[in-house]
């Protein structure tokens, strides 16, 4: 630096000495690019020294990842946030015409809570495979459907009443990247054995509906051969979001509804001579390999009329909370609009809202966690119908007041309920 300002100082004394312009500014010019080009070379040299410092360090990053994923195999399955924002899936406002009503009493609830992480479910049956996992946006287990074939819960010994609703949550997802569609089957059938996995019609009968991604399609089929067939395009299936699934059979007729929406409605649908007795998952030519959970299989439609106004009790379990929480769930809107409206037509009844839950959990917090959903009851029946709340009391009872027993899934299904009492 000291030999560039002494060139400088030279130079400038000769130009005044001479009174050169044009020389000066040439000697300028190249003391200039001079100093550039030491100080770009002293700038590669460094650059070089820190991209291969930086190389080294995502090498060493990269293995120790590397080992951390070997190790956490039961991480959970990462699921991509959709950007689909046409569903405000956190309002019930959202279910305003759903009038999907659960049945009364849960003969069949399955979360997979009794599974272990990585295994197949121990209650159900398959040609194919699947695992039990986690995801990294929802709580609890979920069960992936993979590969090409059936799925079975085994577990209905008798044939289904005829009146029942079934109930889940399903996460769809493509079996591979470049798959066009995330569709996936679920069937309702009749069979003797329910071991039948030799085709997409199994047994002597039964309904099956294909959801995915551009429009639903239902088809009926007796002994081998398909009777009926519909398709609807209202509210398809959304890629990597939660959707809740509602069917809703009343002897032949067949509701069937997608995060309150309302996709089939088909009076003459299922066969009178038929005793269906088996559901099941299909990936029949599908290129979904769906989450599915919180499967819900409940019998008998709720006269909730009668109960709270003859009998002065009213007991629901189709008023559903998020997990550990007081918040109402959405699909919980038909079952309080059918209260509300006995409500509405009788002005002069006051009842109290009792909260009940399962045995999960320490009591005391269970307790608080009953009267906490208590008020919610009554501050949506308060806010969305415009029932008065000076008609209505509140109080919880935690697990205190079992309804069934708390060691199985159904069991704690039931006892997760909300009672009216007449006053």
């Amino acid at each position: 630096m000291n030999k560039i300002l002494i060139l400088l100082l030279s130079f400038f004394f000769i130009t005044a000495q001479i009174s050169a312009q044009g020389l000066f500014d040439k000697i300028k010019e190249k003391v200039k690019d001079r100093v550039d080009q030491k100080t770009d070379e002293a700038i590669d040299e460094g650059l070089d020294k820190t991209d291969e410092e930086i190389t080294k360090d995502s090498e060493e990053q990269e293995s120790e990842q590397a080992e951390e994923n070997e190790e956490e195999s039961d991480a959970p399955e990462p699921i991509k946030k959709s950007s689909d924002e046409k569903k405000p899936k956190d309002k019930l406002q959202t279910y305003s015409k759903y009038d999907f009503v659960p049945g009364e009493k849960v003969i069949f609830y399955e979360d997979f809570a009794q599974d272990a992480l990585g295994d197949f479910p121990a209650l159900w049956n398959t040609n194919a495979s699947g695992e039990v996992m986690t995801t990294n946006l929802l709580p609890g287990k979920w069960f992936k459907i993979k590969n090409e074939g059936a799925f079975i819960p085994e577990v209905f010994t008798e044939p289904f009443p005829e009146n029942y609703t079934i109930e889940y949550d399903v996460i769809p997802q493509k079996y591979k990247e470049d798959a066009q569609n995330v569709n996936y089957e679920f069937a309702i059938y009749a069979d003797e054995t329910g071991n039948d996995f030799t085709g997409i019609i199994p047994g002597y009968g039964g309904v099956k509906i294909n959801y995915g991604i551009y429009g639903h399609n239902y088809s009926g089929w007796s002994e081998g051969h398909y009777t009926k067939t519909g398709d609807s395009e209202q509210n398809p299936l959304v890629e990597d979001q939660l959707q809740h699934v509602s069917i809703w059979i009343q002897k032949q007729r067949m509701r069937v509804y997608l995060d309150g929406v309302k996709v089939f409605d088909v009076p003459k649908l299922l066969e009178t001579d038929k005793k269906y007795n088996f559901i099941r998952f299909n990936i029949w030519g599908c290129e979904g390999e769906p989450l599915v959970s919180n499967i819900r299989f409940a019998v008998g439609a709720p006269d909730m009329r009668s109960k709270l106004l003859t009998e002065g009790k009213l007991v629901t379990r189709g008023i559903l909370f998020d997990v550990n929480s007081d918040k109402i769930k959405p699909e919980s809107y038909g079952t309080l609009k059918q209260i509300a409206g006995v409500l509405q037509e009788n002005a002069d009844v006051r009842v109290k809202i009792i909260g009940h839950t399962d045995s999960d959990g320490a009591d005391a917090a269970n307790l608080e966690l009953s009267k906490k959903r208590s008020v919610s009851v009554m501050n949506f029946l308060n806010k969305e119908f415009s029932i008065d709340a000076s008609r209505m009391e509140t109080d919880g009872k935690g697990e205190s007041e079992p309804s069934d027993k708390n060691d199985t899934p159904q069991g704690k299904a039931n006892n997760r309920r909300v009672e009216f009492i007449k006053l």
